[in-house]
């Protein structure tokens, strides 16, 4: 039986560390990415006897992207799944007050760095035997309907979705399938200020504590999409905080 392959970015903490969790305890083996090297060998001291590899990589540089997969290939020999999760935000300003330096570093992480990982996924995924394999983008409900005040994340989000789209469809022949998970109000520490204080700012000018959901979920969605045959693909996927304000617009 061929080793199934998985590799998670922005896998140190949060959603990545749960979906990375989940893939380990359904037997893939799986490869750890993300910024902070402590981060990821607590992700893979919790995966237990599970076979990992902690890989430190920043996806805001391609040719920390390319090293990654290089290692990748080099230690496995092939690629399954490939969930891109790492992504950043920005301080929540008036859009005229952003930085474009600011702007160009969530672009450069939230979608180019999608783009490079998808560009090597394929290329391992092409050339494999079996041939073909899986891409999860992580889009989140921002792809779909902005919060005040984030304009990069929002942007790029919006992108992440023409992004899975294209690959869904330029890859069809090559048996690679391509889908996108959005996902809301995860409870990770990127979210934690929804329900610290006031919570956060509404579109109408309050400011509201925000319900959450469990991350775990979010890696048992991910899994049930990696587990379906080549030739079915779930091309969006929303999983949220039942009682989030998005639903009616609010």
């Amino acid at each position: 039986m061929v080793e199934k392959v998985a590799l998670v970015t922005g896998a140190g903490t949060g959603i990545g560390k749960a979906v990375a969790l989940a893939l380990a305890k359904e037997g893939y083996a799986v490869v750890l990415a993300g910024r902070r090297a402590d981060k990821l060998q607590e992700t893979a001291n919790e995966a237990g006897n599970a076979k990992t590899l902690a890989v430190p990589t920043d996806v805001s540089d391609p040719e920390s992207i390319k090293a990654l997969f290089a290692r990748l290939k080099q230690e496995f020999g092939r690629l399954d799944l490939l969930f891109n999760n790492a992504g950043i935000g920005a301080p929540a300003v008036p859009m005229e007050e952003l930085p474009l330096e600011t702007w160009k570093k969530v672009v450069d992480t939230n979608l180019t760095g999608i783009f490079v990982c998808t560009q090597e996924a394929v290329k391992i995924m092409k050339a494999q035997t079996p041939k073909g394999g899986r891409i999860v983008n992580n889009g989140s409900i921002s792809a779909h309907t902005p919060r005040p005040r984030a304009a990069a994340y929002t942007a790029t989000k919006h992108a992440v979705t023409g992004l899975t789209k294209q690959t869904a469809l330029d890859y069809r022949e090559d048996n690679i399938l391509c889908s996108q998970i959005d996902i809301g109000n995860a409870a990770t520490p990127l979210t934690e200020r929804m329900v610290q204080g006031q919570g956060v700012l509404q579109p109408d000018g309050r400011m509201m504590v925000e319900a959450r959901m469990n991350a775990d979920d979010v890696g048992r969605a991910v899994v049930y999409i990696a587990g379906l045959p080549l030739d079915t693909n779930v091309l969006f996927m929303t999983v949220m905080a039942n009682k989030m304000p998005f639903v009616g617009r609010g």
